[in-house]
C-alpha cells in the first residue's frame, strides 16, 4: 500500500471506528464493544507503523479529492509528524486494553460511547500531526478538543468532571478563537491555508504587526494545549477529574502535539524572510520554555493529589520540550522528538498505575495511602521505575532525549543544562517520594497542615466499582509494556537514528515545500548524531542521583513549617492562590500571555 493511501486511511480508520462503535453500540454487548475498540485501535498502529517507516527517507504526500496540492487539501506525513501520529496511536491502543474491565459501563445504547469518543481523540490527534493546511490543522485540533471536552466530563453524575470539562472546554475554545483569527490575518495576507504555499507566500512581505500578531494568535491555542505557563491552569484541574485512561492520553500525547504544532508551524510558515526572526523566537520560547520547567517542578513538588502531582510534572516537562525546541537547530530538535516519545509512554505509565490505587483504595491521596499499597509490590516496582525514567536514568529514552536535548542546549547557553537536570530531578522526587510512601510506607506518616488549602484526593469515588478487588491483569501489563517501550526507545539505536533524520527534514523548510508542492525536495541535510555520550550518561544519572536524595530526605524527615512572612513561603503560598479553580482567573492569565507574547516578540523584529 502506498503512502498517499495510508495517509488518509490514518485518519479514516478511527473515525469510522467511532462511527461503528456508536452505531453498533446500542446491541452489542461489552465484551463486543471492547473486541471492536481494540482491532479498530490495533489497524490503526499498523497503518501509522506502515507510513512512518515508508516516511522515513523524506516527506511522503496525498492530494485529497484528486486536486493537486496548490489548488486543494493535502496531508503530508514526515517521519516526525508519522512518529507523533505513531505514539498517539499506540496510547490510544494501550488506553482501549487498559479500559477492557475498568468502568462499570452501562449496557445497551451507550456501551459504545466511551470507546467511540477514544476513537475520535485518536482522529483529531492523527489528524492533526498528519495535515499539510493550517485550517485543516485548526479543525482537526478542535475534533480532538471536543472529545477531550466529553472525555473529561465523562462521569456526568459527578458534578466535579463536569466542571473542570467546562473549565477546559472554555479555556481552549477561548484560545480557539484566538487561534481563527490568527489564521484569518493570514489568508488576508496570503490568500493561502496550506502550510507550505503560506510560507512561501509570507515570505514576499516584510514582517509587521499583523504578522507578528497572527504567529502569536495561531500559537496561543497550541500553547494552551501544551499546558505552557500561564495557559496552563486547566490541566492540572482537568486531570484531577478526569478518568485515568483519558489522563494517559491527555499527558502522554495531546500536550506533545501543541509543542510539535508550535515547531512545525513555525518552520513551515513563520521560519523566513517575512516571518517571525529566528532570534526573536529563540529568545521568547527558551524563557517561556524555562519559567514552564522551573514552575512546573515547583508545583509538581507541593502535591499530594497523585493525579495532580503527574500533571505539574508534564507542565515542567513540556518546559523543557519548549527549551529543545526554541534552539532551532536539528540536533536539539532530535532531542525533543526523542524526549516527546519516551516521556509520552512513560507519563501515560505513571497514570495507569495511578488509576490502580484510584480503583483499589478509592484515593490518590499520597498522606492518606501513606503504607496501605504494600501488597501492590509489582504496581509498586514500575512507579519505582516510571519515577527514574521522568529523572533520565539511562538506559529510558527520556534519558537519552535529555541527554541530546541538554547537549544542544549547553552549546548555546552553558548554564541551560541545568534546567534540565533540575526540572527532571525535582519532578522524578516527587513521584519516587510518593511511591516509597505509598507501597513501603517509608518515613513517618505525613501529618497535614491546617494553614495551607492542600487538593488531597482523599475520598475519591473509584472508578471501577468494586473497590479492593485483584487489579485485572491488563490494569498492570499495559504500564509495564508502556514502560518496557520508553527503554526500546533509548536502547534501540535505529529508533533514534530514524528520528535524527526526520530533524534534519523537519528543519529544512525549503526541502518540505519542494515535496509537497512539486514531488521529491531537495538531498536531506547531514543528519545529527543521536547516540549516547559519556557527558549524557553522566547527567543523567545525576538528575537521578538527585531525585533519590530529594526523595530520601523528604520522606524521612517532614520539612519544617516556614513562619507565614518567609519569602519562600509567600511564594508557594501566591502560586497556590494562582490556580484558584475559578474561570475568570484562567481566562485573565490566558489574555496576560498573548499580551507578554505579542510584546516580547514585536520588541525583537
Amino acid at each position: 500500500m502506498t503512502e498517499a493511501a495510508l495517509l488518509p486511511l490514518a485518519v479514516a480508520v478511527p473515525l469510522l471506528g467511532a462511527a461503528l462503535l456508536a452505531v453498533a453500540g446500542r446491541i452489542l454487548p461489552r465484551t463486543g464493544c471492547d473486541i471492536l475498540a481494540t482491532g479498530c485501535a490495533g489497524a490503526e498502529v499498523v497503518c501509522l507503523v506502515l507510513l512512518w517507516t515508508r516516511s522515513s527517507g523524506g516527506v511522503a504526500t496525498a492530494d485529497l479529492g484528486g486536486w493537486p496540492a496548490r489548488l486543494g487539501i493535502v496531508l503530508a506525513a514526515d517521519p516526525v509528524g508519522a512518529g507523533l501520529a505513531l505514539l498517539v496511536a499506540v496510547l490510544v491502543l494501550a488506553v482501549v486494553v487498559y479500559s477492557w474491565r475498568f468502568f462499570e459501563e452501562p449496557t445497551g445504547e451507550h456501551a459504545g460511547a466511551f470507546p467511540a469518543l477514544i476513537l475520535l481523540f485518536e482522529a483529531g490527534m492523527a489528524g492533526f500531526a498528519l495535515t499539510g493546511d493550517l485550517f485543516n490543522a485548526f479543525v482537526f485540533f478542535e475534533l480532538m478538543g471536543a472529545a477531550a471536552y466529553a472525555l473529561t466530563g465523562y462521569r456526568i453524575e459527578d458534578p466535579r468532571p463536569l466542571h473542570g470539562a467546562i473549565t477546559f472546554g472554555i479555556v481552549t475554545s477561548f484560545a480557539a478563537y484566538c487561534s481563527l483569527l490568527g489564521i484569518g490575518l493570514l489568508y488576508a495576507r496570503t490568500g493561502e491555508l496550506n502550510l507550505a504555499r503560506l510560507g512561501r507566500q509570507l515570505a514576499s512581505h516584510h514582517t509587521d504587526v499583523l504578522t507578528v500578531a497572527a504567529f502569536v494568535l495561531i500559537a496561543t491555542a497550541l500553547l494552551v494545549k501544551a499546558a505552557a505557563v500561564p495557559f496552563h491552569f486547566w490541566l492540572p484541574d482537568a486531570h484531577a477529574v478526569a478518568p485515568t485512561p483519558v489522563c494517559m492520553l491527555m499527558s502522554g500525547a495531546m500536550v506533545e502535539l501543541g509543542v510539535y504544532g508550535i515547531a512545525r508551524i513555525y518552520w513551515t510558515v513563520f521560519s523566513g524572510p517575512g516571518g517571525i526572526p529566528h532570534q526573536a523566537f529563540r529568545t521568547t520560547f527558551t524563557a517561556l520554555g524555562l519559567l514552564t520547567a522551573l514552575l512546573g517542578a515547583l508545583m509538581c513538588w507541593q502535591q499530594r493529589h497523585l493525579k495532580r502531582l503527574l500533571a505539574f510534572s508534564t507542565v515542567s516537562h513540556v518546559g523543557l520540550f519548549l527549551i529543545a525546541v526554541a534552539l532551532l537547530t536539528p540536533d536539539a530538535t532530535t532531542g525533543t522528538a526523542v524526549y516527546v516519545a519516551a516521556h509520552g509512554l512513560v507519563k501515560a505509565a505513571l497514570f495507569a498505575l495511578t488509576g490502580v490505587l484510584l480503583d483499589r483504595y478509592g484515593s490518590v491521596d499520597e498522606h492518606g495511602l501513606h503504607g496501605r499499597a504494600r501488597d501492590l509490590r509489582t504496581v509498586g516496582v514500575l512507579f519505582v521505575a516510571g519515577a527514574l525514567a521522568l529523572a533520565g536514568m539511562p538506559p529510558f529514552g527520556t534519558g537519552l532525549g535529555k541527554a541530546l536535548s541538554e547537549d544542544a542546549a549547553g552549546r548555546w547557553q552553558p548554564w541551560l543544562p541545568a534546567v534540565f537536570v533540575a526540572a527532571s530531578a525535582v519532578t522524578s522526587a516527587a513521584v519516587l517520594r510518593a511511591a516509597l510512601r505509598i507501597f513501603w510506607g517509608a518515613g513517618p506518616a505525613p501529618r497535614s497542615r491546617p494553614d495551607q488549602d492542600e487538593t488531597t484526593g482523599e475520598g475519591e469515588e473509584p472508578e471501577i466499582r468494586s473497590p479492593r478487588r485483584t487489579p485485572p491483569r491488563a490494569m498492570t501489563i499495559v504500564p509495564a509494556v508502556l514502560l518496557g517501550l520508553a527503554v526500546l526507545v533509548g536502547s534501540l539505536p535505529a529508533v533514534a537514528a530514524a528520528l535524527a533524520r526526520g530533524a534534519a527534514r523537519f528543519t529544512d523548510a525549503a526541502d518540505y515545500a519542494a515535496t509537497v508542492l512539486a514531488g521529491p525536495g531537495t538531498p536531506p541535510g547531514p543528519v545529527p548524531a543521536a547516540d549516547w555520550t559519556a557527558t549524557g550518561v553522566l547527567l543523567g544519572l545525576l538528575s537521578t542521583g538527585i531525585a533519590a536524595g530529594l526523595a530520601a530526605a523528604a520522606v524521612r524527615k517532614p520539612a519544617p513549617t516556614l513562619p507565614a512572612h518567609h519569602p519562600a513561603a509567600r511564594l508557594v503560598r501566591a502560586l497556590r492562590r494562582s490556580h484558584s479553580g475559578h474561570l475568570g482567573d484562567y481566562l485573565a492569565w490566558l489574555a496576560l500571555g498573548v499580551a507578554a507574547l505579542c510584546i516580547a516578540i514585536a520588541a525583537q523584529t
